[in-house]
């Protein structure tokens, strides 16, 4: 899923292989709502196309097979992209907003009342140093530095290494400026 919203906030191409689409029903069904290209290559093979204009739209986490509360985060930063007002309401986990100051911090438009996130789009983000608290906050600021204007520099990634193989070699074996350094 973390790979379909790179592609999308891109506006990139990207193969995805190895993966199970049928495991990614709703967060397709969510990104081809929003005016995302998806398409099934094989059984195990999709490409996604990002397209120039996202729809914003509202989300509602919930357990399988709803919306996986573990793309909340980078959903978020797709919809700072998208055209209009979105709100992401959050029903599994408490705190789950914690890359939401992050992302103001670049630039973002959102507010946070209770358990939901109201995006408000389309916002350019600007590269900041920012801190990441968990694997899904890791993730979504990565994806945000990928759109950012000017650098970003995120502390903390070691959280996405419980999640995320060699996730800065994969997005520079697509085109990404990105590195690890290290401390």
């Amino acid at each position: 899923g973390t790979f379909l919203i790179a592609g999308a906030l891109t506006k990139g191409s990207i193969i995805l292989t190895h993966t199970k689409p049928k495991d990614l029903t709703t967060v397709i069904e969510r990104l081809r709502y929003s005016g995302v290209k998806i398409k099934k290559l094989n059984s195990n093979s999709i490409q996604v196309t990002g397209p120039d204009k996202l729809k914003s739209q509202d989300i509602t986490t919930s357990p399988y097979p709803g919306f996986p509360t573990d793309m909340q985060a980078q959903f978020s930063v797709l919809m700072t992209q998208a055209e209009g007002t979105s709100i992401i309401s959050e029903t599994i986990f408490d705190r789950r907003f914690a890359h939401i100051n992050e992302l103001l911090r670049m630039g973002a438009n959102i507010e946070i009342s209770t358990d939901k996130a109201i995006i408000k789009g389309k916002t350019f983000l600007s590269g900041a140093e920012i801190t990441a608290t968990d694997l899904r906050a890791s993730a979504s600021l990565v994806l945000a530095g990928l759109i950012a204007n000017g650098k970003t520099v995120i502390n903390e990634a070691h959280h996405l290494d419980r999640g995320y193989e060699k996730l800065e070699v994969k997005l520079k074996s697509l085109g990404a400026r990105i590195e690890r350094l290290q401390d």
